[in-house]
């Protein structure tokens, strides 16, 4: 499967009389934004802002990140399939992205484990996003609606707005091209029989409790391991619904711009022969862990994979998913990575995991949810700044009376990116 994905480099979002690409500039007509996203009866009003970076802006509760992209030729006919498009396999033709543009969601609080990203600030070094330009959509439910459909209508607010920023990006020549491409199996296999053969076994947050993660549409706890070519994933054939933990959760936007999968792909060919994903989902209950890691084992050694890269999404529960798939895996003969992050306690000094394995000898981490920061006050918020005293990393008395925000870094959107889209590092001695 080929994939071509077009670049067009945005400088800035402006409000305007129409919405086109032009000069780096996305502008955007207001009235016709709410025509496309609007309509839903759970939500009873919806307001657009833009934040960009540097700006002295606070977004809280953060509920998900989307990039804008439009299906150019091939692939299925369009982005998100199984939501916006029809559930046409995606992932090869042309695709058009508007980079370094944002759909942000917040309004009222749905789960405890949402996010916080400042445009500036101290802040600011911990999110990825406060490098994007941003449209923020502010959605306000109606009351008494449920924390599932107040979180559905929410995303699909997000997803049809990044669809229709996307469309002004379809005509336009990209700055720059990137080809992305994965044979069949035994045709890649044929291409480097000299390299040795990695694959991404990709663990998708599928808990439950506002812990979702869909797949084509459908909720990734009713899927059993699969494979899945890489480029599908760039079209949105993956996309976010939980409201896990902010440091640690993958947005959307970072399911569509995967960084293990970009880098993977870089170094095919020159060093390693990248086979494509497995995809799996991390249960709750110990029969379906078992199942799930079984299958991710066999699939890995019926790839005739030499090694395997694990990445993980939350942490807690699924740690037991990403020991079993690891060991289970290495049992088969085959190398592993572990990427994760650690719950180390503010001190550092606690027990990083809550499930361990002497075959977890390869790990990246990345970073320490627990660590403590001070965000100081914003000249504007959008959103509620109340959700501060509430979100996972925060506690009672964490908004001070001045603005400022005292928590752990877990309250901040990215920020310790289990797939390394953060900005964390860390050095050796």
């Amino acid at each position: 499967m080929r994939l071509e994905i077009g670049n067009i480099f945005i400088k800035d979002i402006q409000f305007g009389p129409e919405t086109k690409v032009e000069g780096g500039v996305l502008y955007v007509n207001q009235d016709e934004l709410l025509k496309e996203v609007s309509g839903d009866e759970r939500l009873e009003t919806i307001k657009f802002d833009i934040a960009r970076p540097g700006e002295e802006v606070r977004i809280i509760p953060v509920k998900d990140v989307i990039e804008p992209r439009v299906k150019v030729s091939g692939g299925g006919g369009g982005i998100f399939p199984g939501f916006i498009s029809k559930v046409d396999t995606v992932g090869s033709g042309r695709t058009h992205v508007l980079k370094g543009a944002a759909v942000i969601t917040t309004g009222k609080i749905v789960g405890f484990q949402e996010g916080i990203v400042d445009m500036c600030g101290e802040g600011a070094k911990y999110t990825p996003f406060s490098k994007t330009n941003n449209l923020v959509i502010t959605c306000e439910p109606k009351e008494g609606i449920l924390q599932h459909d107040h979180e559905e209508a929410v995303r699909m607010v997000g997803f049809k707005a990044a669809v229709y920023l996307g469309e002004a990006g379809k005509k336009i020549e990209p700055d720059e091209i990137k080809t992305f491409e994965t044979l069949p199996l035994l045709q890649q296999i044929k291409l480097y029989p000299e390299l040795p053969k990695v694959v991404y076994v990709y663990m998708l947050q599928t808990q439950g409790l506002l812990h979702d993660t869909y797949v084509y549409g459908v909720d990734a706890k009713k899927i059993i391991p699969t494979f899945i070519y890489p480029t599908e994933i760039f079209d949105g054939a993956i996309v976010s619904g939980n409201c896990v933990s902010a440091c640690d959760k993958n947005p959307s936007y970072v399911h569509m711009n995967h960084p293990i999968i970009e880098d993977l792909y870089e170094r095919h060919g020159k060093d390693i022969n990248f086979m494509g994903c497995i995809i799996t989902n991390e249960n709750v209950y110990l029969a379906d862990k078992e199942r799930s890691s079984n299958m991710v084992a066999k699939l890995v050694e019926f790839i005739g994979a030499d090694a395997a890269i694990i990445s993980e999404e939350g942490f807690g529960n699924p740690d037991a998913d990403l020991v079993m798939n690891c060991n289970k895996i290495t049992a088969k003969g085959v190398k592993t990575v572990l990427l994760t992050d650690e719950y180390a306690g503010q001190d550092g000094s606690s027990q990083s995991l809550a499930d361990s394995t002497p075959h977890g000898d390869a790990v990246v981490t990345g970073g320490n949810a627990n660590e403590v920061i001070t965000l100081p006050p914003m000249k504007k918020i959008i959103g509620h700044m109340e959700a501060a005293d509430i979100i996972a990393g925060g506690h009672m008395g964490s908004l001070g009376a001045d603005g400022s925000i005292f928590a752990e870094i877990q309250v901040i959107t990215g920020a310790t990116s289990e797939v390394g889209f953060n900005n964390l590092t860390a050095r050796g001695y």
